[in-house]
């Protein structure tokens, strides 16, 4: 039977929810190409990997140890171009994250095949597999399909809910896989990893962002305290982070990372192509901005004109009343 491939990622031995997205997604083409869906998990084990038969995941393999064990651009890609073709699939799905961002692409090269990015929608017509992405910095969404041989196709977080299909588990297949030591240029040896344990923007139902409306870095605060409020995470705008208000990991926009939470407050952001480009297929936008002119409003779903400094130390107060409440 044919398959499709999904290569998902995983993190202190669990399945990330970019990955459950993505398996999700891969089983909207398996249906209509009567393919099995195999979930690939590079590195370290996931603990949980037969719960992905919940999502209609049929096989997963597990490729890791030695080389493979921590990420690396060059002996990622030589293993994940040599499960692609012994699998010889129908067609193969990468998280678009940083690191499926960094390793689809090299994945495609190597097996000489094409890659649609940022996939937000998947069909399939006539036996091709069709996707909508956007184009031209978001500003145009369009459905693109590759013919003469499967395709390669980079999911956007947050753009496929995680649908379960029964109570199933999936086969767990330990594989080995032959790696050239001698052609990985670049090594991780260490990982540091931020404290405060905030969920990444990219998996975030919420997100609250900032811009240089706060006009300084102390009033950041606000949005840190509005996000923990409203159960979110705190973003910001490409300004801020060149400014050193805050770490590159929260820049949303067209040089960071694109999100698609539920909802995504922008506060003090002006609305800009290049962030505006990062969150607009965000389900509900609220901006809040002093300048009613800004373009941001043109976006939103729900706009407040007014002084940021003023209007979110309310919002807070008001969230917490209502959840204090219910």
């Amino acid at each position: 039977m044919a398959t499709v491939l999904v290569f998902i990622e995983s993190e202190n031995g669990k399945v990330r929810a970019v990955g459950r997205e993505a398996c999700s997604a891969a089983k909207i083409v398996a249906k209509g190409l009567s393919a099995d869906v195999v979930a690939v998990n590079l590195g370290k084990p996931a603990d949980d990997a037969a719960s992905l038969g919940n999502l209609g995941v049929k096989k997963i393999i597990q490729a890791g140890g030695g080389e493979l064990d921590n990420y690396s651009t060059e002996g990622w890609t030589q293993a994940a171009a040599e499960i692609i073709k012994t699998e010889n699939p129908a067609a193969v799905f990468f998280p678009a994250t940083l690191r499926g961002k960094d390793l689809a692409p090299r994945v495609a090269a190597r097996v000489n095949r094409p890659l649609l990015t940022e996939c937000t929608d998947l069909k399939v017509e006539g036996g091709e597999v069709h996707a909508l992405r956007p184009i031209y910095a978001g500003k145009v969404s369009m459905w693109a399909k590759v013919t003469g041989g499967f395709g390669i196709f980079s999911l956007r977080p947050k753009a496929f809910l995680q649908a379960e299909v029964n109570g199933s588990t999936a086969e767990v297949e330990n594989r080995s896989v032959t790696i050239d030591g001698g052609k990985i240029r670049a090594k991780v040896t260490e990982q540091k990893m931020e404290s405060g344990g905030m969920l990444d923007v990219t998996e975030a139902d919420i997100v609250v962002s900032g811009g240089r409306g706060l006009k300084d870095p102390s009033n950041f605060k606000l949005i840190e305290e509005l996000a923990a409020a409203i159960g979110g995470s705190v973003g910001a705008s490409r300004a801020v982070v060149d400014a050193g208000w805050r770490p590159h990991s929260q820049q949303v926009g067209q040089t960071g990372k694109v999100v698609s939470p539920n909802l995504y407050i922008a506060v003090g952001i002006s609305g800009a192509v290049q962030h505006v480009a990062g969150m607009n297929n965000s389900r509900t936008i609220v901006a809040i901005n002093k300048d009613a002119d800004a373009p941001i409003f043109k976006l939103a779903t729900y706009g407040i004109v007014g002084d940021a400094l003023q209007v979110v130390p309310v919002l807070t107060e008001e969230v917490k009343k209502v959840k204090a409440e219910g």
